[in-house]
């Protein structure tokens, strides 16, 4: 199925519907080779997003990422790439981490480095900050924008009062404002996306959602159903905290049969139903997937096939079920 493109909320950015990104696996869990290959998977299907971030294995993920895309020589124009500032790099200063002015644009410039490229697309702030002034940062990214390091800025997992008070800062001094955010977004993790955001998509200026987690960390592929596989991502180092929660989800772990069951009877596969089911969002830009293998890539980029099998109906079980 050819690839959808929507906008990125209310600007001009084209965002293919389903993008890739870096987190756990690019210089953690698999080799170059195997991400060298994920990424011209992602490519050749259509995708045209790429997310990383400086706290994703310490900078090693956009340094090889950056290796990759350096390689490929694609057409800038093809795809946009991501970072994110906040949790720092492998440099654990004072000054390391967090929104200030100094460490925003020192981070812009190291993911340039890594990335290898004269302009990210998206520039992300990973986390608020309670320790820096809103205004410092917005003034920080409005720089950057100027200055053409970054082209749209917008911020991760921040609420939306946060959201709403860095744009009226933006309003009230003539800067630009953080137009996308990159939320969890997935049948278990509704809230946010849903009701939370829900007065900031139509007011300007607009709010994109880059969803990250939409199979909740893997619990909606099935494969935790009996215990944590060895090669799975929750036994990466530095990952403790994400396999502590997935274990505890014993009352979401007991509806993945019926759930299965119901994909089952759509003639396809649970990670693709509810890949699907975020993609069915029309608030949705785009959907970031996380993969090791290839093959699991392939799979997951199959969700778009299954768009018209969404219906009213189909989505009010799916969510009937995932909420019991």
């Amino acid at each position: 199925m050819t690839m959808l493109h929507r906008r990125l909320g209310q600007t001009g950015l084209q965002v293919s519907a389903l993008s890739f990104g870096a987190w756990v696996t690019f210089g953690n869990q698999i080799g170059d080779d195997t991400a060298r290959e994920l990424l011209h998977t992602a490519y050749d299907a259509g995708v045209n997003f790429f997310d990383n971030a400086e706290g994703y294995a310490e900078g090693q993920a956009e340094i090889v990422m950056g290796r990759i895309l350096k390689a490929a020589a694609w057409p800038r124009g093809s795809f946009i790439v991501s970072s994110k500032v906040f949790f720092g790099d492998s440099y654990r200063g004072a000054n390391g981490r967090g929104l200030s002015r100094k460490h925003v644009v020192e981070a812009c410039h190291a993911a340039l480095r890594r990335l290898q490229v004269e302009h990210l697309d998206l520039y992300f702030c990973h986390r608020p900050d309670p320790d820096t002034p809103v205004g410092e940062t917005c003034r920080a990214m409005h720089d950057l924008i100027t200055q053409g390091k970054v082209l749209y800025w917008g911020t991760s997992e921040w609420s939306a009062e946060e959201i709403a008070a860095a744009r009226r800062f933006c309003a009230a001094h003539n800067l630009h404002a953080p137009v996308m955010e990159q939320p969890q977004y997935n049948l278990f993790h509704r809230q946010r996306v849903e009701q939370e955001y829900a007065p900031l998509y139509d007011t300007e200026p607009g709010l994109g959602t880059t969803i990250w987690s939409p199979l909740a960390s893997g619990l909606l592929t099935g494969k935790y159903n009996s215990g944590v596989p060895a090669d799975s991502r929750l036994n990466v180092k530095g990952l403790e905290w994400l396999r502590e929660r997935v274990s505890t989800e014993k009352a979401k772990l007991a509806v993945l049969p019926a759930l299965a069951e119901l994909a089952r009877e759509l003639g396809t596969t649970l990670p693709r139903l509810a890949i699907a089911w975020c993609l069915a969002n029309p608030r949705v830009s785009t959907v970031i997937l996380g993969a090791s293998r290839p093959a699991q890539l392939t799979e997951n980029l199959g969700a778009l096939e299954l768009l018209p099998k969404l219906t009213p109906e189909v989505r009010s079980r799916l969510e009937s079920l995932a909420a019991t």
